[in-house]
């Protein structure tokens, strides 16, 4: 049983952050944030997918005006992402951004920060101190030797701190590596330091198989002790497989359930269909369900179904016939051809009937 580090609760809009609330997935959008359609366009396929926070880079003051145009057209709270200058912070929170995420240490000094502070109590918005090992200040480099786990928790305190002395504590925190083992080791250290909500994950991480798999182990550990309230998987793909990623790794640890679970055979000598493709298509009509089914696609007739007898609804593919099953029973023959299209209407029934 995992039990949750307690911390302070903090609100995104309506989306509660710490506390006993929900651990949330979020993702960044990685269109230009002036080009109001097709940042709203990117965002809906997030919500589809399960986004519940999205964060969007503002470079300058046309994107700051932007977030208004933007939020009135979502359906999820939105973040504004500033670095170094304070009006776009301001700007960002003025045009109803529900949360800015900075680094208060290079923000321009205390003046500048409490002109970001004082817009923050009145417009009623959270900061996210984040701190990255690329950006570390060059004074905890000379004294740590590198970004170590102890220099990014320093960092992370200090920035803190300065926010406290503005009596701003609507805070969540975090502090990313590129490398799993120092992320984990400084949330670690972070968490017996202070009692404000975290914001996970793994920056920089790589690609969809690389980044997958170093966020996976990061926040596998971390959600698994206990700590963290939300989280986005960093991946140099299309944002919505962060969301994806981010499900399975909540689903795995058995901490939240959404849409479907997919398990599939790795295909052998025995497999007679393009089980790669059938998988494949199966997957990516199953993103928008959010009915909690268990659907298997395998590769043998002989054996699929047995294998995977504990699936609501499953397809095992044969030699110019398929099968679909139910609960490890044959459910119904379908010719080759026919398969995958069949199948997807039985699941969609299935799904509707659990709804």
């Amino acid at each position: 049983m995992i039990k949750r580090r307690k911390t302070l609760a903090i609100k995104i809009g309506t989306v509660p952050v710490g506390g006993n609330a929900p651990i949330t997935v979020q993702s960044m959008t990685n269109t230009d944030t002036r080009k109001v359609e097709e940042t709203v366009a990117q965002i809906r396929r997030l919500e589809g997918a399960g986004c519940e926070i999205i964060r969007v880079a503002v470079v300058d003051m046309e994107a700051a005006t932007a977030i208004r145009s933007i939020r009135d057209q979502i359906h999820i709270p939105l973040i504004a992402d500033i670095h170094f200058d304070h009006r776009l912070a301001v700007a960002s929170m003025e045009n109803g951004a529900q949360a800015i995420r900075i680094n208060p240490g290079n923000i321009g000094g205390a003046k500048k920060l409490a002109k970001i502070v004082d817009a923050a109590k009145t417009h009623a918005v959270p900061i996210r101190v984040g701190v990255n090992s690329g950006s570390l200040e060059k004074d905890l480099l000379k004294k740590h030797g590198h970004p170590t786990p102890a220099a990014l928790t320093e960092s992370a305190l200090r920035n803190v701190e300065l926010l406290e002395n503005q009596g701003f504590c609507e805070i969540k925190i975090s502090i990313k590596s590129s490398d799993p083992l120092t992320t984990v080791e400084a949330y670690r250290q972070l968490a017996s330091s202070c009692d404000y909500p975290f914001h996970l994950g793994v920056t920089e991480a790589g690609g969809l198989i690389a980044g997958t798999v170093k966020s996976s182990v990061a926040l596998g550990i971390l959600l698994y002790e206990g700590i963290g309230d939300t989280f986005r998987i960093s991946l140099t793909r299309d944002p919505v497989e962060e969301v994806r990623v981010g499900y399975e790794i909540l689903r795995s640890l058995n901490i939240r359930h959404r849409g479907p679970e997919l398990i599939s055979c790795p295909t052998c000598g025995r497999c007679q269909v393009n089980l790669f493709s059938l998988a494949d298509e199966v997957e990516h009509h199953i993103q928008t369900i959010q009915t909690p089914l268990k659907i298997a696609v395998m590769g043998c007739v002989v054996n699929g179904p047995g294998e995977a007898k504990e699936a609501d609804i499953g397809v095992a593919g044969g030699k110019g016939v398929g099968i679909i099953f139910k609960k490890g029973k044959l459910f119904k023959k379908v010719a080759e051809n026919e398969l995958l299209e069949v199948f997807l209407k039985e699941l969609d029934t299935m799904a509707d009937e659990k709804e």
